[in-house]
């Protein structure tokens, strides 16, 4: 049943963001003047629907952790004293420094309330050139969105990076592109003490 609801899924979401991106190019306006060929905001929902291609196998816990996808064990919640939490991130570092809409860094799930996962959201993780805090350069980009940071490591060994995360299975309050989503929420005793 999963395996059905993730392809319903990704074929209704591949339908209509293909919808999206065509209607630009079906309206037969020209690109704005230094937006490229696809006019920028296509682009942006052409690359969207690659990710929503290319994640919804992954609703299938098992399937996430199988593509290399490494889970951590603990719910990780804004500590710097805002709402909303990421859920439990699964990195694939292989991905690190990936642009590529289809090659997340990580994917975020929370619990499904049955003892299973459930994918919320996923995130790119680019290094940091020069590794200084102060200076940001190489700030990358994606679906039209810069990237936040530079940040410091979360973990010992992590270099200064920026990151960009795109709650594209859940409805974030705050934003599609903000940090932490006000829906997802740890349960009790599942955070890093």
């Amino acid at each position: 049943m999963a395996r059905s609801l993730a392809l319903a899924l990704t074929a209704a979401a591949s339908l209509a963001l293909a919808a999206v991106a065509a209607a630009p190019a079906a309206s037969g306006v020209p690109p704005r003047p230094g937006a490229g060929a696809d006019g920028g905001a296509g682009r942006a929902v052409a690359d969207r629907a690659l990710v929503y291609k290319a994640t919804a196998k992954y609703q299938v816990h098992a399937n996430g952790v199988a593509a290399g996808y490494k889970p951590d064990k603990y719910c990780v919640v804004d500590k710097a004293g805002g709402t909303g939490a990421l859920g439990y991130p699964h990195f694939n570092h292989a991905y690190d420094n990936s642009l590529d809409p289809a090659k997340p860094a990580a994917l975020y799930y929370e619990d499904d309330g049955r003892g299973g996962k459930r994918l919320v959201g996923v995130q790119w993780l680019v290094y940091d050139r020069d590794q200084k805090l102060t200076t940001d350069e190489d700030r990358p980009t994606l679906f039209g969105v810069p990237f936040k940071g530079p940040k410091p490591g979360n973990f010992p060994g992590q270099p200064v990076h920026y990151a960009l995360q795109l709650w594209l299975w859940k409805d974030n309050p705050g934003g599609l592109f903000q940090t932490f989503n006000p829906a997802v929420t740890c349960l009790p005793g599942t955070t890093r003490p």
